[in-house]
């Protein structure tokens, strides 16, 4: 699928920007409705994690390990949602998220980046759950589903969902599946390589994650959009406008 017929697919906003894990600060915890709801007030697409339950359901979590984000341990996968609920709170006090509450809050204003978090190869059940949570969506171009584990995409072929296969440096390996996908999202510093500059001309591009001015202007020739977190919102929206202008 070629570059303009994918945008075509996407809710605009994702062109615009992408809030890594919401819109998050010293106050909001990542991946937390209150990051959530500062994403949608500042009218920016939502980048989130979700993680299977030990009772199959999706949790939104960026780690496995609940102790970064807590302050307590515990493995997402080894837990139910009540379990979780009633033992874990963020770190700004509220409780952690499942998707459903996410999707009922986010209620289409803005569109979301949905990754699937593969642990200990559970890619079919949790691509199987996402499914079913997703069938109330009313438009498809309000989500994009990324995963570093492409047969976590592989089900949703066909679905209208636009899907896009993440690379990182360290598992560059992958890129040799992004032919199976509508686009990829990149590790910043793989624009490096010439040969990933060359496939931005024909396929979409995403860039993660973007943390600074200087590596904004880094990768705005090679990407169409980023994902960014702990910067100026206004100041990433208005040089991705000019950039597409």
């Amino acid at each position: 699928m070629n570059k303009a017929t994918v945008i075509n697919n996407l809710n605009p906003l994702f062109m615009k920007a992408i809030a890594h894990r919401g819109y998050f600060n010293d106050q909001d915890t990542e991946n937390g409705l209150h990051a959530f709801k500062n994403a949608i007030d500042h009218n920016f697409a939502i980048e989130l994690d979700v993680h299977l339950t030990k009772d199959n359901q999706l949790m939104v979590c960026h780690d496995e390990q609940l102790k970064r984000t807590t302050g307590k341990e515990g493995i997402i996968e080894d837990l139910t949602v009540d379990e979780i609920k009633k033992g874990y709170h963020l770190l700004d006090g509220e409780e952690v998220p499942t998707f459903q509450e996410v999707l009922n809050l986010v209620k289409e204003q803005v569109p979301i980046v949905v990754e699937l978090k593969v642990f200990r190869k559970n890619y079919k059940p949790l691509a199987k759950r996402l499914k079913e949570e997703l069938e109330n969506i009313k438009d498809k171009k309000n989500i994009m589903l990324i995963s570093f584990d492409p047969r976590s995409l592989l089900p949703f072929r066909k679905s209208g969902y636009m899907r896009s296969l993440l690379v990182a440096k360290s598992h560059l390996y992958t890129y040799m599946f992004r032919h199976l996908f509508e686009s990829v999202d990149l590790e910043y510093v793989l624009f490096e390589k010439k040969r990933i500059a060359n496939y931005h001309k024909r396929h979409l591009v995403n860039c993660w994650t973007i943390q600074d001015e200087k590596t904004l202007d880094f990768v705005l020739p090679y990407t169409d959009t980023i994902t960014f977190q702990k910067m100026d919102c206004d100041l990433v929206r208005n040089k991705l406008l000019s950039k597409n202008s």
